[in-house]
This record gives structure tokens, sequence and C-alpha cells, in this order.
């Protein structure tokens, strides 16, 4: 069954990069605060794989207390960016409900949601994290990259309804990162441990890399490594992502493939 995109506000003008066959599975990746979806549409798309379909909505555009006010793209309102700042709860939950949408429409166009990823880049990776671990349906994972969870005291208990309890997640992080400091990513993933089964939870960070977004991760050459940590989620990710008997015979080690490999594998079963 078909979804109508305009029932979805975020999906009216999403960057969606189709597959080149009938999809199957979903990446929805979230931008970070300021940007737009077609920078991260840019860089999903150079491992693009034919099954999945990959959705980069834009954040709306309003007033951000942290910059003075300026208007600017934002999933909701940032008063500072450390663990005892104030937080927008209203803004961060509404943002929530209008992923949760997105993933719905999907589910109605026949992908099932523990075939769907949902990531991030610093805000968007911030609302990934709470939009997934207080989602009624199962997702196949989330990736996190340079972020924090919103809304932290409210967890575990704001997760008890939540289905995701066993869900995968990869939280990558610049240790020169000057915005978000390392050490916030650490005391995040601290705190997911007690929302998740804490063995799902894997913390990656990357020295020399600072608070990097795509347009700079794609536009030099070689890529640095924080441009990797998109392949890095595809192969933690597809332990998690449902599979036949035939597609694993021969017990691969995914974790031992190159990234030129890694994008070649995941969701490689079609149906």
């Amino acid at each position: 069954m078909c979804g109508n995109n305009m029932s979805v506000p975020l999906l009216a003008d999403a960057v969606t990069v189709s597959g080149a066959e009938r999809e199957t599975a979903a990446v929805i990746f979230l931008h970070g605060l300021g940007d737009t979806g077609h920078s991260w549409a840019d860089a999903l798309s150079s491992i693009r794989l034919p099954y999945v379909k990959y959705i980069c909505p834009h954040a709306p555009r309003i007033p951000v207390t942290l910059n003075m006010k300026m208007v600017m793209p934002s999933w909701f309102d940032l008063m500072g960016l450390t663990p005892d700042a104030p937080e927008d709860e209203a803004g961060i939950k509404k943002a929530a409900e209008n992923i949760k949408a997105i993933i719905e429409h999907e589910m109605k166009n026949g992908i099932p949601p523990n075939r769907i990823i949902l990531g991030g880049f610093s805000q968007g990776g911030a609302l990934s994290l709470y939009t997934a671990l207080t989602c009624q349906h199962q997702l196949a994972g989330i990736v996190a990259l340079s972020c924090w969870l919103p809304l932290h005291k409210a967890f575990p208990q704001a997760a008890n309804n939540s289905v995701n309890k066993d869900i995968a997640i990869l939280q990558c992080h610049g240790e020169m990162d000057p915005m978000i400091p390392v050490r916030f990513g650490a005391l995040t993933a601290e705190k997911l441990k007690s929302v998740v089964t804490p063995t799902k939870v894997q913390f990656k960070t990357y020295p020399g890399v600072m608070h990097s977004s795509c347009p700079q991760m794609i536009s030099s050459r070689p890529l640095p490594a924080s441009f990797h940590w998109i392949y890095s989620s595809w192969k933690q990710l597809i332990t998690t992502v449902p599979t036949n008997t035939k597609a694993t015979q021969g017990n691969r080690d995914w974790r031992r493939d190159s990234f030129s490999q890694v994008k070649n594998n995941v969701f490689n079963v079609k149906t």
C-alpha cells in the first residue's frame, strides 16, 4: 500500500534516495543544527544499496535560543550544550512524533520496522536516540553521531513502554569535538546502558576528529575518519537486520569486512 507523502509533513520536501530495486529496508537520517537533509543524502548516496531507501528530512526553521534566537533549521530549540542545560521538552517530544510518523508511513508502504535504521548527526542524532527509545515499533538499530540523549533525566522510565529495549546502538564521537565534548558522549553511552541491554551499546571515539559535518567530510580527499562512521554503522547493525538461513551460510564475520565491502553487505537480503 502506498502512503501519501503530503499526509506526513516532514516527507513533503524530504530528500529521498530511492533504491534501484524493490525497497525492503530504509534508513532515516537526521541532520544537525543549521543543516539540511541534502548534505547527508549526498553522503548516503555514495554507499547506497539497491534494496534500501534513504530518507533525509529537513528540520523546520525556528528561532534557536543558543544562537541568539536566530531562525535556522532546528529539530527543537536548544538552550545549551551541557548535561545540565535546560531543554525544550515540548519541542523534543513534538519532533519525535514527527519522525515516528515517517516510520509509520514506511511501514504502510511495506517496509517492516525491524528493517528500518534511525540515525543522525549532532542534534539529529540526539533526536534519533530519543525517538527510537520511545517508539512503539521494534527498529533495526540506531546510529548516533556526535550527539547526546535529550531529556536524559527522564530515562530509563521514559522508555518503559518502548519495545526497543534490545535495540543495537552505535554511538560515535570525535575526541576533539569542541561543541559536544567526548565526555558528554561517554556519559550518554553509560545512560543508554541503563535503558537498553548494555551489550547492545557500542561507543566509538575517533582521535583528532572534531564536530565534523557532512559537507566537510565529503569535500576532502581522502575522506577523513569521521566519514567512515557511516560504514561502521552498517557493519555494527547488520547483525540486527532479519535475514534467512541461506544468506547466513558460511558464517561471514561482518566485523572484519573492509569499509568497501560493508556497503555491499548491509541489507543484502531482499525479502
